[in-house]
């Protein structure tokens, strides 16, 4: 029978942008913390059998990030994407996700990148998991099918840690477990076949517009400007005497040690 797994992914933005940047496929990739998932997601199908489907929620430019997925070797792939989603934070895109999660069920097993590389909160895999009421284990690197658990390793403050985990479950990947996979001549080839990606609105998955986006999203993003560089490098000149004086000099002038 084999494991129906899923795995959340998401498009991210290509630059940090210096100002409100127009999402386009130009401009945006897979996050590069959702590969080690779906690598970990395919090496499961190879070992057990099943099925896997990447989630995707965004705009239209999403489709290169599922088309991505495919390439490596994905069986379905969904995006959800509706204008009222505009805005969204963490806990909204939960809710969104969340809803298109019920409506893949029934699944055994749900992974997560560990983060996404143009917000890095590392919410949406737990903040979904508790919406979903399924047990969560982050920064995992190994993972064991038995019967109706899994067993994983994760490692914390230089201890490794083990669990038993009922299914259906979800886990964050931890970047350098799996090794994501070349997609290859052939797997570029299927990717760009045929348009296969399951689209669903708010209406597909019963949610109305006040539990998304903006109006769903009890946090804001004020601002968002490049941090200015103030810090300046300089080389000491000399033999490696008169550096390491002249070092201790301007260390003791500036007050960072005594004289």
């Amino acid at each position: 029978m084999g494991l129906n797994i899923v795995v959340c992914i998401k498009s991210v933005i290509l630059a940090a942008p210096e100002e409100q940047v127009l999402r386009t496929e130009d401009t945006s990739e897979l996050n590069p913390f959702d590969r080690p998932a779906l690598e970990a997601a395919l090496r499961l199908k190879e070992l057990y059998g099943g099925s896997v489907t990447a989630l995707s929620m965004g705009p239209p430019a999403s489709l290169s990030a599922l088309s991505e997925a495919r390439a490596m070797g994905v069986d379905r792939e969904v995006l959800i994407c509706d204008p009222a989603l505009s805005g969204s934070d963490t806990l909204a895109t939960s809710t969104a996700i969340g809803a298109g999660l019920r409506k893949l069920s029934p699944f055994d097993l749900l992974l997560f990148g560990v983060r996404t590389a143009d917000s890095d909160t590392g919410q949406v895999g737990p903040q979904t998991s508790v919406l979903l009421g399924i047990p969560f284990v982050s920064m995992v690197r190994v993972m064991r099918w038995q019967k109706d658990v899994f067993r994983v390793e994760r490692i914390a403050d230089h201890f490794v840690e083990e669990y038993d985990v009922p299914m259906p479950a979800a886990f964050t990947i931890h970047p350098m477990a799996f090794e994501p996979r070349d997609m290859g001549l052939s797997g570029i080839g299927r990717a760009f076949e045929s348009e296969r990606v399951e689209r669903w609105n708010l209406g597909d998955l019963g949610l109305v517009p006040s539990r998304v986006g903006d109006a769903g999203s009890p946090t804001r993003v004020l601002s968002m400007k490049r941090v200015k560089e103030t810090k300046k490098c300089e080389f000491l000149k000399g033999e490696v005497r008169e550096q390491a004086d002249e070092l201790m000099k301007r260390l003791s002038n500036s007050g960072t040690i005594g004289a």
